[in-house]
């Protein structure tokens, strides 16, 4: 039986794939579990700069594996509870991880899928997409960590409609809103995903994950708060072999080799806190 996840590389990238073309990619317990460990894995290797979360077959991701949640009669509470077990945390892990990470999204996407999607930092779309919440359809509650991504990328009263009415939102629309970056032209999406996955490989990745954690924070935080988390991570930054590197650069009018001096930071860059 095939893997419900793929893990391939390429260079310093990384590609996820939902491995469940037959079943629209939807998300059972062993897919969560397999998505987790890969995650966690692609985390912990220094040589992997860059993440990208696809899928094969037609379809992105049709939410829960809703035959499965079926099936469970009376133990569909304790299902539930072993899928998220795994999902949300590789959901927090992508969307905290120091590494840029990239969704690409073919076909549709409901329910947990939207999460997925949504996590991303840069999230490019086929003309074909679409979305739905589709939760309240199945008598059921959102998770996957939408609810706290969708408001931030299109705000509360936009999720609010989207999560109450269900309905479908185009990849037009989707770019629009700000769910997605941005839709690429019809059958450029594997081409359009690699070029940018490279590009993030290979710029200052180090520079790009702190600036991920002031973001995701940015929103909890006073003015006050974020100024100073501002100047501590750029003095941090500055202190790093990826910062000197990028300013020489810059001052010589040459471009700055971040991956050479990426392997330099594994050893000599003080730890990020």
């Amino acid at each position: 039986m095939a893997a419900p996840i793929l893990l391939d590389r390429k260079g310093a990238v990384a590609y996820l794939t939902l491995n469940r073309p037959d079943a629209g990619n939807a998300i059972d317990a062993p897919l969560a579990r397999c998505l987790l460990e890969a995650v966690e894995a692609v985390e912990a290797d220094p040589a992997i700069r860059c993440v990208v979360v696809r899928a094969s077959g037609r379809m992105f991701c049709a939410g829960g594996d809703v035959k499965a949640l079926h099936a469970a009669g009376d133990a569909l509470p304790e299902l539930l509870r072993e899928i998220l077990e795994f999902l949300h945390p590789a959901v927090a892990r992508l969307a905290k991880m120091e590494k840029p990470v990239v969704s690409a999204i073919l076909g549709p996407a409901a329910g947990a899928g939207i999460g997925l999607a949504a996590v991303g930092d840069i999230v490019l779309a086929e003309p074909d997409a679409h979305f739905t919440m589709a939760y309240s359809r199945i008598g059921l509650t959102p998770d996957g960590g939408a609810t706290w991504l969708l408001p931030r990328h299109v705000g509360l009263r936009r999720a609010q409609e989207l999560y109450l009415t269900n309905r479908r939102v185009s990849a037009d629309e989707a770019a629009a809103m700000g769910l997605i970056t941005r839709v690429v032209a019809e059958g450029t999406l594997v081409h359009e995903v690699d070029t940018l996955a490279e590009a993030l490989a290979s710029s200052a990745v180090g520079a790009l994950g702190r600036t991920k954690r002031l973001l995701l924070t940015s929103g909890d935080a006073t003015l006050a708060e974020q100024l100073e988390a501002e100047s501590e991570n750029i003095a941090q930054q500055g202190m790093t072999v990826e910062g000197r590197t990028g300013i020489a650069a810059f001052v010589e009018r040459r471009q700055a080799n971040f991956g050479a001096a990426e392997l330099s930071m594994t050893a000599n860059a003080p730890r990020r806190t």
